[in-house]
């Protein structure tokens, strides 16, 4: 929070501070209405609870976008209950371009660490290279991989990954999924017919169905988690990309509108730059 330490180096709360607080929440691609909400009660919790010092302030600013995402504590990833045949299945689903292939390694690595066997699903079949990309990362990663010719159908290679590790006893499957447009209705249809036939495989909905977002795309964010809930019934987020000059603020309207547990943020490239989403946390690096 660099810029908030700025604002209130001048060690007055006035009309100008709140001026350029709201600048600073716009530009980290807070949406106007999130940024009134927000400001209202801040503005509220210094008048009732006096607040006039810099480090109480910081914290109250925190509390209040925190309070947004009403998740108050990391959501974790949902595995298979007990009692339920395995494997447990992540289904990574996005646009091109968002880090989808590159976090289901990272999601690979997490749950190698924490002594779980992992399979990929080399289900972005429209994309050698995403195929191959897949097969390294599965490689570091120690897991297994099912994959097939560039071209095939990606629900089969998903439904024979499905297969693999329930006859080789494998804990998890993470299946990727074509990167695709969410304004183009026939792909979304396509991705559809993947979960389908997930369901058909597995015998039950996946247990997560992880959209991808990256959070240089602002307020474009909110237009695809709105797309891919309504196609596949999206049930966790993971932004990636935190570690540029993105600062992510459109996950809070997109938190605020559908209620989707934001499971994972990245933070760069290595295999353990993965995190758990912890509101607070991604409060304090809002400004950085």
């Amino acid at each position: 929070m660099e810029r908030v330490d700025r604002m209130l180096g001048r060690g007055v709360i006035d009309d100008e501070f709140y001026e350029e607080l709201e600048e600073a929440l716009l530009q980290a691609d807070t949406s106007v209405s999130i940024t009134q909400q927000i400001l209202t009660e801040l503005r509220k919790a210094v008048r009732e609870e006096k607040v006039t010092e810099a480090p109480a302030m910081k914290e109250r600013l925190k509390t209040a976008i925190a309070h947004h995402f009403g998740q108050q504590e990391a959501a974790g990833l949902l595995l298979a209950p007990d009692g339920v045949e395995g494997p447990s299945v992540f289904l990574f689903v996005g646009v091109n371009g968002v880090g989808k292939t590159t976090s289901i390694a990272k999601v690979a690595s997490l749950l190698r660490r924490s002594g779980l066997s992992v399979l990929m699903a080399a289900g972005d079949t429209f994309r050698a290279a995403a195929i191959e990309q897949l097969e390294t990362w599965a490689a570091r990663a120690g897991a297994e991989i099912v994959r097939s010719q560039p071209g095939s159908d990606a629900s089969a290679v998903i439904f024979d990954a499905i297969q693999a590790a329930r006859a080789r006893n494998i804990d998890v499957v993470l299946a990727d999924t074509a990167g695709r447009q969410h304004s183009k209705a026939h792909l979304m249809k396509e991705l559809e017919k993947v979960v389908r036939v997930t369901e058909k495989a597995l015998g039950r909905k996946p247990d997560e169905i992880l959209l991808v977002l990256d959070a240089n795309t602002g307020q474009n964010a909110i237009r695809q988690a709105e797309e891919f809930t309504k196609a596949v019934g999206v049930t966790g987020l993971i932004l990636t990309k935190l570690d540029g000059t993105a600062r992510g603020g459109a996950l809070i309207g997109i938190y605020d509108k559908f209620k989707i547990p934001i499971k994972l943020i990245g933070l760069g490239e290595k295999m353990d730059d993965l995190k758990d989403f912890k509101p607070k946390d991604f409060a304090a690096q809002l400004f950085g």
